[in-house]
C-alpha cells in the first residue's frame, strides 16, 4: 500500500477544516444555469458540481484553464478517435473562465483504476493533438509542473529537498540520456483524470460503454511516449498497478528512458510540492525500483 500523492495543484483546494464550496450564484448566472441546484459530482479529478447538464469546476490558473477550454473545444469539434473530450461551455459574455470557474458539458463516467486503458487513451489523444501548435505560455510558465518538467529533461536546476525526493532524483538523473524523439503537444497529467462509463466487473468492463472521456488538457511540449510513461509511473506509485504494466508498453520508442524521464518529472513535482512528505514519497520509491529494472 503506497501513500497517496500530493493534491493536484491545478485545482483550488478547500478551505482549511471545511468542504469545498459550490459555484456561487453569479458564476451559475454567467454560464446560463442560474436556477439550477448545484449537485456535487463525485469520482472526478478535483471538486466539481453539475447544474442542468453543465459541469462547473474551480480552477487555479486562469490562463491555463482558458487555453485548455479553447483546445478542448477544438478537439471536441473535430473529434478524437476512441476518446470523448468534454465540450466547454462559454459564459454569456464569451469568457471561458469566470471568477476562477470553468464549465463544460457534463459527461458520463468516473475515474477508475484502469491503468492500461489510460495509457491507450494517452496515445489516441495525442494522435489528435499532434496538429496543435506549441502554446506560447508553455515556455513562460514557472509553476511546479513546468519547473519539474524542465528539471526532468536537464534543462533547469532547482534545489530539491533531499528527504522528499531530491536524493533519489539526483541518483536517477545520472542515468538520463538525451531523447532523440520529436516533441509535440501532449497532456502530461492523465493519471486519475480519465473518466470511464459503465460498471466494471472483475475481468474488466461488463457492458457496452461510451469511450473514455477527458475534461481538460494539461499541456507539455514533449514526446508522446513520455506522456504515456508518466501515466505508468503514476499508476505504479499511486494506483497499485502491477509491475507488468512496464513491459506491456515496452514496444514504445526509447521506453526505458521515457520511463526514467517520467519518474524524474514526478520526483521533481513531489519534492517541490508543499504537501509532500517522506511517507508520500514511498510510492515513487516503489516506482523507481520497478523502472530501474529496465536498465
Amino acid at each position: 500500500m503506497t501513500a497517496a500523492p500530493p493534491q493536484d495543484s491545478r485545482v483550488q483546494q478547500p478551505a482549511a477544516g471545511g468542504e469545498p464550496e459550490g459555484p456561487p450564484l453569479h458564476v451559475r448566472t454567467a454560464f446560463g444555469v442560474r436556477e439550477a441546484e448545484p449537485r456535487p459530482r463525485p469520482h472526478l479529478p478535483g471538486p466539481a458540481w453539475t447544474c442542468d447538464g453543465v459541469l462547473l469546476r474551480p480552477v487555479s490558473d486562469t490562463v491555463l484553464a482558458a487555453w485548455s477550454a479553447a483546445t478542448a473545444e477544438e478537439l471536441s469539434g473535430s473529434g478524437v478517435d476512441g476518446v470523448r473530450v468534454a465540450r466547454p461551455v462559454r459564459a454569456s459574455d464569451g469568457r471561458r473562465v469566470v471568477s476562477g470557474w470553468a464549465a463544460c458539458h457534463d459527461v458520463a463516467g468516473q475515474v477508475r483504476p484502469r491503468h492500461d486503458d489510460v495509457v491507450a487513451v494517452s496515445l489516441r489523444l495525442h494522435r489528435a493533438t499532434a496538429k496543435i501548435a506549441r502554446p506560447r505560455f508553455v515556455d513562460d510558465r514557472d509553476d511546479i509542473l513546468a519547473r519539474a518538467d524542465r528539471m526532468a529533461f536537464g534543462e533547469r536546476t532547482v534545489s530539491l529537498d533531499a528527504e522528499t525526493g531530491g536524493d533519489l532524483f539526483a541518483e536517477l538523473a545520472r542515468r538520463r540520456l538525451k531523447l532523440p524523439v520529436p516533441s509535440q503537444l501532449v497532456h502530461g497529467d492523465l493519471f486519475g483524470t480519465v473518466l470511464f462509463d459503465g460498471p466494471d466487473g472483475p475481468d474488466g468492463p461488463t457492458t457496452e460503454q461510451a469511450p473514455p472521456a477527458v475534461l481538460d488538457i494539461v499541456p507539455f511540449w514533449r514526446p508522446v511516449e513520455w506522456a504515456a510513461a508518466v501515466v505508468v509511473v503514476d499508476a505504479l506509485a499511486w494506483g497499485g498497478a502491477d509491475a507488468g504494466i512496464v513491459t506491456r508498453w515496452s514496444h514504445l520508442v526509447q521506453w526505458p528512458q521515457m520511463l526514467l524521464h517520467g519518474l524524474l518529472f514526478r520526483l521533481a513535482v513531489h519534492a517541490q510540492h508543499p504537501a509532500c512528505t517522506k511517507e508520500s514519497l514511498r510510492g515513487l520509491e516503489h516506482a523507481a525500483r520497478v523502472v530501474t529494472e529496465q536498465f
